[in-house]
């Protein structure tokens, strides 16, 4: 059986596209035909369920039962990888629940594959966050994620004070996710389907749909983009899947 794997996204700071990144990387992972599976964190009414409906149940992290659906059935299901998209604020506090219940002891003992990607805002309050959960990170893969699909404006900090807090981190990786076209995001939201989906016109169903050929483009273009940058670190091979024939739905 395949070791594994945890994939956490979260920042302490609202506001910064975390759900979004958690939906790239679920349409990643489906067009290279990683099994996964994803949990919502945002009790009782979820994002990221919404568009990935099939394979993402709402939790509540912070309850001992909802942690048990999680991390006692990671060896019981088909899917290897499991996606946790964290509610805004609680990435510190999911990560020190982790601590306690030994999965950061298991994931140093190599038991389990697990990565945290830290989505960043634009300001000193979100570099602050990588200090806090810096005590965590023995044993993941950790990324930091510069995330320009809400705001142009973002990640103008003086580069010196950005390294001092980048540096605080043994082996952490920067990505870049850069931003879509505004039109064509608020069509995506207003189709609550995932982006694959609408590249492909397709409903939540998969029945043929009508949306914009020129929305389309970009959301295509935005979409390799973000993906160069998941090939780039080589998240198949981190998670323990085999590269294989991308099913782009293009």
């Amino acid at each position: 059986m395949a070791k594994p794997a945890v994939v956490v996204v979260g920042a302490d700071k609202g506001g910064v596209g975390k759900t979004t990144v958690s939906r790239t990387l679920l349409d990643y992972f489906s067009a290279n035909n990683v099994p996964t599976r994803a949990f919502d964190t945002e009790s009782p009414r979820g994002t990221l369920k919404r568009f990935h409906p099939d394979i993402t149940e709402i939790v509540d992290m912070t309850t001992t039962a909802d942690q048990m659906k999680i991390f006692d059935t990671l060896n019981a299901t088909s899917p290897s990888v499991t996606v946790i998209d964290v509610r805004a604020g609680l990435l510190s506090p999911a990560l020190a629940s982790l601590r306690d219940i030994g999965f950061l002891d298991a994931a140093k003992a190599g038991q389990i594959t697990f990565a945290v990607f830290h989505i960043l805002g634009p300001s000193i309050a979100s570099l602050d966050e990588i200090a806090e959960t810096a005590g965590f990170m023995g044993g993941a893969k950790y990324f930091l994620v510069k995330n320009f699909i809400n705001d142009t404006q973002f990640f103008q900090w003086d580069q010196a004070t950005y390294q001092s807090y980048f540096n605080r981190i043994k082996d952490a990786t920067e990505l870049t996710i850069p931003k879509l076209n505004e039109m064509a995001y608020e069509q995506v939201e207003v189709s609550s389907v995932p982006f694959l989906k609408f590249v492909a016109n397709k409903g939540i169903n998969d029945e043929a749909a009508n949306y914009s050929f020129v929305l389309r483009g970009y959301v295509r273009h935005w979409l390799a983009n973000v993906w160069s940058e998941f090939d780039r670190i080589r998240l198949t091979d981190i998670v323990g899947s085999k590269a294989t024939t991308r099913n782009s739905e293009k």
